[in-house]
């Protein structure tokens, strides 16, 4: 029966002795995450170079993704309604993004179920979500209200083409 790469690992790093000098063991306790690495600490030992394996941070910043969204309904009079059976973390993220760079956008939210906790064992369900911040909300169907709403002042073509 063969051992799991990641298994075979583990119990290679379990195993190094700290008094052991060998380039294996010198390999584990460095941290090594491939067999290149350990190759090349080899090398430079053998070439007389000190191996300093990852002793130091470089600082970076991720720029800016500039992303589209899609809503499910846009509405005639200017609602935008997004129907959700769940609502992941990356979809609340992206809303509340949408909301700080589009205040003016009135998005509104259909749930299926909008007593499902937002993640397991918290005490936020998808509706209180919405309303902490601002969204409205209705359960399974889009309310028959909201289409004879007048909606926003400037509807959502307005808002993004300036």
């Amino acid at each position: 029966m063969g051992v799991s790469k990641g298994n075979w690992r583990q119990a290679r790093k379990a195993s190094w002795n700290r008094t052991d000098k060998s380039s294996e063991a010198v390999g584990l306790r460095q941290g090594f995450r491939s067999g290149l690495e350990e190759i090349n600490a080899r090398h430079l030992e053998a070439h007389g170079v000190e191996v300093r394996f990852e002793t130091i941070k470089v600082p970076y910043v991720v720029p800016e993704t500039r992303r589209t969204y899609t809503p499910d309904f846009p509405l005639p009079n200017g609602i935008i309604v997004e129907t959700k059976g769940k609502l992941e973390p990356k979809d609340r993220a992206k809303h509340l993004f949408i909301k700080l760079q589009h205040p003016d956008l009135d998005i509104r939210f259909v749930f299926q179920r909008p007593h499902d906790k937002i993640v397991k064992g918290s005490k936020t369900t998808y509706a209180m979500w919405a309303e902490k911040y601002g969204f409205k909300w209705a359960t399974r169907v889009i309310p028959v209200d909201w289409l004879k709403e007048t909606g926003p002042a400037r509807k959502p073509e307005e808002v993004l083409n300036g």
